[in-house]
């Protein structure tokens, strides 16, 4: 909602409402002037300036009467302006006021509507924005915690010479270095979170032909494909589709939605990635079969954690991927959603052409 903007006619109103009271002014002035008690006094000095003061009190206060009742309507406006703005500043964000006329008045409760909603998205704003903090945390603490006691528990072991043989020995080594990994990795995908998370993101753009970028990031995967059972049907399009991206944080995002087909895939089947350009928007989908429909709105993907639980059991997953992914495609301008069907799920990436 934009500030409601109006040409000054308060100031005309005003100024008719004078000339409307003064016009009536004159008319009880007109009344008053043939009655010949106050034209032709008859009797003292004294008595005729009593009249004279009276004449002129009549006519002063005949001016503020008609001129009171002309203007009463703003100045109870404006009462229930100030009324609602005092509402407002005690707490009550969001409040608005009726919008009546098209004057002055109007474009400052206009105005006080748009100040009011504005404030009332920032603090729901800022409140989303704690809850969302204090999830991060309890939820990054949890994943933290759980490597780090491993590693932790490991080294006692070797401290304490609680192993048994060599092997044994370089079979706790390898853990402690796994472990180490992935403790390495959470911590990178949280700083990746909060860092995309900062209004102040900054992109290294370039112009690409995303269809050969993808060519050339599937081609990649075809052996990890065959790896894990799973046949890859590439339908991507041959005509040059350009588009403006930070190509780093972008193919981040594709091969993301490629390795969760692979990790999430029934095995044997396949995975359908097709890519092509819809007027003036490039599409990417990514489809892998899945065993189970999902038990939610398979958007909720995108949330923080939405899948933490599931994915603690998981050696790799932090519940950061999907979200990290969908906030580099909002940067971008673009758009990303899921999709489930008969068994599949698709992942589905739009951009604007560059042009």
């Amino acid at each position: 909602m934009k500030p409601i903007k109006f040409r000054n006619t308060l100031t005309v109103n005003l100024l008719l409402m004078i000339v409307i009271s003064f016009f009536g002014t004159y008319a009880v002035m007109i009344v008053i002037s043939k009655m010949d008690t106050f034209i032709n006094p008859n009797g003292s000095i004294l008595k005729a300036g009593l009249l004279l003061t009276f004449w002129f009190s009549i006519v002063i206060l005949t001016f503020i009467v008609i001129f009171t009742l002309l203007i009463r309507k703003k100045i109870l406006y404006l009462s229930y302006i100030s009324e609602t703005v005092q509402q407002i500043a005690n707490g009550k964000l969001g409040l608005t006021i009726d919008i009546k006329g098209k004057d002055e008045l109007s474009q400052l409760a206009g105005n006080i509507n748009y100040m009011s909603k504005e404030l009332e998205n920032k603090f729901i704003h800022e409140r989303q924005l704690e809850k969302v903090k204090n999830e991060l945390i309890t939820n990054i603490s949890h994943d933290l915690r759980t490597p780090l006691t491993s590693i932790i528990g490991y080294l006692n072991l070797i401290k304490r010479g609680q192993y048994e043989n060599k092997d044994q020995f370089h079979e706790y080594f390898e853990t402690i270095y796994s472990k180490s990994h992935r403790l390495k990795h959470l911590i990178d995908e949280l700083f990746e979170f909060t860092r995309l998370s900062s209004p102040d993101a900054m992109l290294n753009l370039s112009k690409v032909d995303l269809a050969s970028l993808l060519q050339q990031i599937v081609g990649e995967y075809i052996p990890m494909f065959e790896e894990e059972q799973l046949a890859a049907r590439s339908s991507i399009t041959d005509e040059d589709i350009p588009v403006l991206i930070d190509v780093e944080k972008m193919v981040r995002v594709y091969e993301n939605l490629i390795m969760n087909a692979i990790k999430y895939s029934v095995k044997p089947s396949e995975i359908q990635i097709s890519f092509t350009s819809r007027r003036n928007t490039a599409v990417l989908q990514v489809s892998n079969r899945v065993e189970n429909p999902p038990e939610e709105d398979v958007n909720k993907m995108f949330e923080r954690f939405f899948r933490g639980d599931k994915a603690r059991i998981d050696a790799q997953g932090t519940g950061l991927g999907l979200s990290i992914s969908k906030r580099i495609v909002e940067l971008h301008n673009g758009d990303i959603r899921a999709e489930y069907k008969d068994g599949w799920i698709s992942f589905i990436v739009e951009h604007p052409l560059f042009k």
